[in-house]
């Protein structure tokens, strides 16, 4: 069990638990409470490879419009195991537009303005319990968020609802798409990484832990592409941790995954992160876990400033920052 009123830094990881000001963090707030956390890893990483860790945090958080994305179905034909179409239907629920009953899985690519050089991407999964897509508020302003960064951001509609395989396999099936299609988007394809939304957290930690095989047969070149994510965030991720306070069987960390971001907040009712952060740490993964007390669930990027946990977004640009190097 993970103690977080106790937590603290320790071999190749390291834990944030930010308690300062309310609202958005000033580049000099991020610069020492960043050089706070490289102090107090000395001693750990005298052990561990080397972890870069910024001492600066020059990293823009801004959205951005978004530009008309290019959308491709993910599957040349039907969808394995399906016997029918469908993009799926969208409807307003909660000020949030759901999206369920997909068939046809989809890529939304959403490339920033400007060029000139390789972008790293990043694959968004929206959350929704496996039941629907929260589209907007996991999604789209997600790839918002990631195109101020200077990101190509690519949202997949995934298929829903009740078909956790079949999520599996367009995650899966995305992966080694998406790095089969990089040139035609301006992708580096050694730094492509998935972000998931609750049970979105749940499928990208199924795709980081499942690289190297497939769990459907392939049907052209691009799955003969790798399908491992480069790096992975989780936020504030769901069904990671069983009702017995074990690892769920299809997550469990094993030694060589990707670097991966956690956050969640004491509150949440699935709060799972700290459990797997510790499973990660076990099987000696690289693993970076920011908790807040409070927030809830299914917040994504609106949360109000005055919340402390409206800071995820932040330090997620920092963690990426640190490891894609732009």
């Amino acid at each position: 069990m993970v103690n977080l009123n106790n937590a603290q830094p320790g071999l190749k990881y390291f834990i944030l638990d930010y308690k300062g000001n309310s609202g958005r963090l000033t580049e000099k707030q991020q610069q020492m409470t960043i050089t706070r956390f490289t102090f107090l890893l000395i001693v750990a990483l005298v052990m561990a490879p080397p972890l870069y860790i910024p001492v600066s945090a020059d990293v823009s958080t801004a959205a951005t419009t978004l530009p008309a994305p290019t959308v491709i179905s993910i599957w040349p034909g039907l969808a394995p195991g399906e016997t029918k179409s469908g993009t799926g239907d969208a409807a307003a629920s909660g000020g949030v537009t759901r999206v369920s009953d997909v068939f046809t899985p989809q890529l939304f690519v959403f490339t920033p303005s400007g060029g000139g050089h390789k972008r790293p991407a990043v694959l968004v999964f929206p959350g929704g319990g496996y039941g629907f897509l929260s589209q907007d508020l996991e999604g789209t302003e997600i790839a918002s968020w990631l195109n101020g960064l200077g990101y190509v951001a690519i949202v997949l509609d995934y298929r829903v609802p009740n078909n956790r395989e079949g999520a599996l396999q367009d995650a899966q099936r995305s992966i080694s798409l998406v790095r089969g299609r990089a040139k035609d988007w301006g992708i580096d394809p050694t730094r492509i990484g998935v972000l998931g939304f609750s049970a979105g957290g749940h499928l990208a930690a199924r795709a980081t832990v499942s690289y190297g095989s497939t769990t459907y047969a392939a049907v052209d070149k691009y799955d003969k592409i790798s399908n491992r994510p480069d790096f992975a965030l989780l936020i504030y991720p769901a069904y990671l941790i069983d009702s017995s306070k074990n690892v769920s069987p299809n997550v469990t960390p094993h030694a060589g995954m990707p670097p991966i971001f956690l956050t969640q907040t004491k509150d949440d009712p699935f709060l799972d992160a700290p459990e797997y952060f510790k499973a990660l740490k076990d099987a000696g993964d690289q693993a970076s876990l920011l908790i807040y007390d409070a927030g809830g669930h299914g917040y994504g990027l609106r949360l109000p400033e005055t919340a402390e946990a409206h800071e995820w977004s932040d330090w997620a640009a920092v963690w990426l920052k640190s490891q894609l190097g732009d």
